[in-house]
């Protein structure tokens, strides 16, 4: 039939080739008509680009991995608008695709051979660990096919980690899979304080929009201190949850905040300064004392360790929130956090406790991630330390805190080992200071570690490997 169709568009007699094109091009916007009308023009929008991107992400791991951070920066949560079985967010499908792109280039020798890291033992020996307790506990839970999907979902993302560190194997994956990272942040900034000032109307109205791909609507999306509409408004954008959002500010934050004191910034340095603006503003926003804190002891570290023009960066962002009028409001809700005064901090004292008590109970392996087997207890705290601890008992913790201290070690001998490059450089520390600041922060929350939160992990492990790989680049000349 295509021989067909080209014989009459490529016939002699222009009128006969004319009809002929004529019929294609009506066949053609009677056929896209119909595919708008029947899925909408939002639906029929979204599979154009899933489709196209799923056509690019199979030429390589790394368009993948810039694919998988764009969603986690703009629609973390969005999930397909029908069920096949289970219904996959777009993030679990992209994912899918990276490890099965990663997988055939592997078994097609395409790639010469593995690109594998020391820490790379630890990280296995955490995944074994959370798998153990995972199905250790299913001895006193049921098991759901959305627990399935979550679990799985987390150990796919401690999986980015191999990924990332096998795909950066120049200065160019290097730079590029940064700038990813820098913008996938930028992005969740600038929609969280767009959605933040404009009228709350037009913003329950993006969010009944996005309701069809399973994002919570209504005005009961928006969030409050204390969860009370009389005090102010917590930003989300699209991360649902006010911390969440800090936490991903955090890091994106202290990836960044190195590119304003480098030589050779990523980025011109106009934009730089506009993004970390951007992500100061939206984690005060959120209002998430834990995520401030986080990203202020990022930008100490690294202000201490090398750039010093993050000091004035940090006195800056703490004269504005001691003296301005209308930060006066998050210097209470702060204060109160850190006197113990405020029902949030109340709660999270009482979670603090309840967790220990089962921690006592379960020290060694854990309860696993579905359920306790007591009634009367709970899995849940506001802590990624207590979490883990609850999930995966005080060995699982024990190893996680290795991998972190196995990290920083690398980080600091690469960084040593470093030939004069400010590039590579400020990334180096710029993975450091993001980790730092997220371990910090990860004292008050827990999405580092929640199966409810992926994109959060993926983004955690993602910054792991990045900064394993600079320090891995760091022994080769410049």
């Amino acid at each position: 039939m295509i021989y067909k169709l080209e014989t009459l568009l490529n016939h002699p007699n222009r009128i006969v080739a004319a009809l002929a094109l004529a019929l294609l091009i009506l066949v053609g916007v009677v056929a896209g008509g119909l595919y708008v009308a029947l899925l909408g023009p939002m639906l029929a929008l979204a599979f154009a680009v899933a489709l196209v991107a799923a056509l690019v992400m199979l030429t390589s791991v790394e368009w993948g991995l810039y694919f998988l951070l764009f969603l986690i920066g703009t629609i973390p949560f969005a999930a397909m608008p029908f069920k096949l079985v289970l219904r996959p967010t777009f993030l679990d499908l992209v994912l899918i695709t990276v490890f099965f792109v990663w997988f055939v280039e592997i078994a097609t020798a395409r790639k010469q051979e593995i690109q594998f890291s020391k820490l790379g033992f630890l990280v296995l020996a955490f995944v074994t660990l959370a798998i153990f307790s995972f199905v250790a506990g299913l001895g006193h839970s049921s098991l759901t096919p959305t627990v399935l999907r979550r679990f799985t979902e987390m150990l796919l993302s401690i999986g980015l980690f191999f990924v990332v560190v096998d795909v950066l194997r120049d200065e160019s994956s290097l730079r590029n899979l940064t700038r990813a990272l820098i913008l996938a942040g930028f992005f969740a900034a600038s929609i969280g304080v767009i959605f933040y000032f404009i009228p709350k109307e037009w913003t329950v109205q993006i969010l009944n929009k996005l309701a069809r791909f399973q994002y919570p609507g209504g005005y009961g999306a928006l969030r409050y201190i204390n969860d009370d509409p009389h005090n102010p408004m917590r930003a989300i954008g699209t991360a649902v949850d006010p911390n969440v959002l800090g936490g991903m500010m955090v890091l994106s934050a202290g990836l960044l905040a190195p590119q304003l004191g480098s030589s050779r910034p990523v980025f011109p340095r106009w934009f730089n300064y506009t993004a970390l603006a951007t992500e100061f503003l939206c984690v005060f926003l959120t209002y998430s004392r834990g995520s401030m804190l986080g990203m202020l002891v990022a930008l100490t570290v690294l202000a201490a360790v090398k750039y010093r023009r993050l000091i004035w960066v940090g006195l800056v962002v703490v004269v504005a929130l001691w003296f301005l009028p209308w930060t006066q409001a998050y210097m209470q809700h702060l204060m109160a956090g850190f006197e113990g005064q405020d029902r949030a901090t109340q709660m999270r004292f009482g979670e603090y406790r309840d967790a220990i008590r089962l921690i006592r109970q379960y020290p060694w392996i854990g309860v696993g991630f579905i359920d306790t087997p007591e009634i009367g207890s709970y899995i849940g705290v506001s802590s990624v330390y207590l979490l883990m601890a609850e999930e995966m008992g005080l060995v699982g913790l024990s190893v996680f805190l290795l991998v972190i201290a196995g990290f920083f070690g690398t980080v600091v001998r690469g960084w040593r080992r470093l030939h004069h490059n400010p590039e590579r450089e400020a990334i180096l520390l710029g993975a450091a200071g993001a980790i730092a600041g997220g371990m910090v922060g990860g004292i008050f929350d827990h999405y580092l570690f929640n199966l409810v939160y992926p994109h959060m992990a993926m983004l955690f492990w993602i910054l792991i490997g990045l900064g394993v790989a600079a320090a891995r680049l760091s022994e080769e000349p410049s």
